[in-house]
């Protein structure tokens, strides 16, 4: 029987204050960032930016928590949460939506299942001449 790769320690991904990556960072657990990153993240489990952290770059997990900047599209199947002092410039896909009086958003965002219920789809249009 075949198995999904899990971490035995649950302890969470750190990206510290003073760190900056250049690159794409992919994780089958939790990350936390509080430096600087230019490129995606994809992760399977939640995804933390601390008030000081900075993302520049496209976000793809199951929830996120954000205190800190993103310059890009952000895509959580389930919970993201905006914090008082988080800055989100980009597009956002989400289940739910959390925002705390004080985040700034500047972009588009959607959320919950994106198949137009039939009630509001178009009539089809009957074309005879």
């Amino acid at each position: 029987m075949a198995k999904n790769f899990e971490p035995e320690n649950k302890l969470p991904n750190m990206i510290g204050q003073g760190t900056k990556i250049v690159g794409d960072v992919e994780t089958n657990g939790d990350i936390r960032i509080d430096g600087h990153i230019e490129g995606n993240i994809n992760s399977k489990g939640k995804v933390v930016i601390g008030s000081n952290g900075m993302i520049k770059g496209e976000v793809i997990c199951s929830n996120a928590e954000l205190a800190g900047s993103l310059n890009g599209k952000i895509n959580v199947s389930e919970l993201l949460s905006l914090k008082a002092s988080s800055k989100v410039n980009g597009d956002i896909k989400t289940g739910k939506l959390n925002i705390e009086p004080g985040a700034i958003f500047s972009g588009t965002c959607s959320m919950g299942n994106q198949q137009t219920p039939a009630s509001q789809q178009a009539p089809p249009r009957d074309i005879k001449k």
